[in-house]
């Protein structure tokens, strides 16, 4: 085996265990954050607001997350805001003691600007790569989120009352050991060079010619609505089962778990599937899996129902995003990588803040069936417009 090839697969290793805990952070938040901010929150329907304020930092940090890591470096880049999580999650910590909601939410935004950085990951492993190799290193690097799935929710859950008279502030403080392990898992990676935007004279196509490209917005909308349908969903779940249906929360967190477990174990293979057959088809499929998860959610709510339908939540949601990363990942030139990742993150994340703000105040409003009810047009518009992307492709 080359040394090069050595590399990589030690760097793809790497990034896999940096996913893994970047992914328990995100998952300690959706799992718990909710029902932790309902007992703070001036209004039950504003208990989803902590999470939005999360997803509302990673959104707004994404264009300046991905300049910084192509000026520092993909190694201190990450380093960087892998670092950001740990004052940010002793800030949320802190807000639980004192029963401040505001400044649980803040802490929470900080610890969205963190996973900002995280989401790059995928991107670092793609273009650290041979052309022939990036979808399957995108999937190997999502797959590190299985262990994500299972460590977030059990360590939310076992650390709960940890801090007697504040539930789940133990939870939170979870987060700054898992930012810190990842600081030291960065520090090993030897990743490939950044090309800092404007050191070279080939700066490639416009950014307003590329987002003329099918091939470029077809692939960050599939992302995006893909990624807002799974959160839109996602958020409500635990609030639904617990304070609409009277489930425990320990039952909402097992639903979680295995809701992001399923988000993550079919990366093992997704790669290998979008070689086959296209990643046109399989993200496709995730939006049909999609589908499928509001039918199941229409028809009961008991547990299975729930966790039933968070598990296809979660397999489409892998399909669809890997699909549409590994899609948007062959449509650019290296030296355009830095532009149109930035304007992916601010679409896709953009796009879940909407769905997690809408959330909330949907479930109080119109209920947990409705919120499936929607999802179904949405996914089905979107199946129809890669579909005419795929005709296009084809026919030129």
């Amino acid at each position: 085996m080359s040394s090069d090839r050595s590399q990589s697969i030690r760097n793809i290793g790497l990034l896999s265990a940096v996913q893994a805990l970047g992914g328990s952070n995100s998952s300690i938040v959706m799992s718990v954050a909710a029902l932790a901010a309902v007992n703070l929150a001036p209004d039950p329907s504003a208990a989803t607001l902590p999470v939005t304020a999360m997803i509302v930092g990673l959104a707004l940090t994404t264009s300046s997350a991905t300049m910084i890591i192509y000026r520092l470096g993909r190694t201190r880049g990450l380093m960087l805001g892998a670092s950001i999580g740990i004052p940010a999650s002793i800030l949320a910590t802190i807000a639980i003691i004192l029963g401040n909601f505001y400044l649980f939410a803040a802490g929470l935004f900080f610890v969205g600007m963190s996973g900002a950085f995280m989401q790059q990951v995928r991107f670092a492993a793609a273009d650290s790569v041979e052309p022939d190799l990036k979808s399957q290193a995108i999937s190997w690097v999502m797959f590190g989120g299985v262990a994500a799935g299972f460590f977030g929710p059990q360590l939310s859950a076992l650390t709960r009352t940890w801090i007697e008279g504040a539930e789940y502030a133990a939870s939170f403080l979870v987060i700054a050991i898992l930012s810190l392990t990842s600081v030291l898992v960065l520090s090993a990676t030897r990743l490939a060079p950044t090309v800092a935007p404007g050191t070279i004279t080939d700066k490639g196509r416009p950014l307003s010619e590329l987002l003329r490209q099918p091939e470029i917005v077809l692939p960050m909308l599939g992302a995006a609505l893909s990624y807002a349908l799974m959160t839109l969903i996602m958020v409500a779940a635990p609030l639904a089962m617990v304070h609409l249906c009277g489930h425990s929360p320990t039952e909402a967190a097992g639903a979680i778990q295995w809701h992001v477990v399923a988000m993550f174990a079919p990366s093992f293979v997704t790669g290998a599937i979008i070689k086959r057959i296209g990643a046109s088809l399989v993200t496709a499929i995730g939006l049909l899996l999609i589908i499928a998860c509001a039918v199941i959610a229409l028809n009961g709510i008991t547990v299975t129902h729930f966790t039933a339908a968070l598990v296809l939540l979660g397999l489409g949601w892998n399909f669809g995003f890997i699909g549409s990363t590994a899609m948007l990942a062959t449509s650019y030139r290296p030296q355009e990588a830095g532009r149109v990742q930035a304007v992916n993150e601010q679409i896709v994340f953009g796009s879940s803040a909407i769905a997690s703000l809408s959330s909330g105040v949907l479930l109080q409003l119109v209920g947990w069936e409705a919120i499936n009810i929607l999802a179904i047009p949405v996914a089905t518009l979107t199946i129809l417009l890669l579909g005419f992307g795929a005709m296009r492709q084809a026919r030129a």
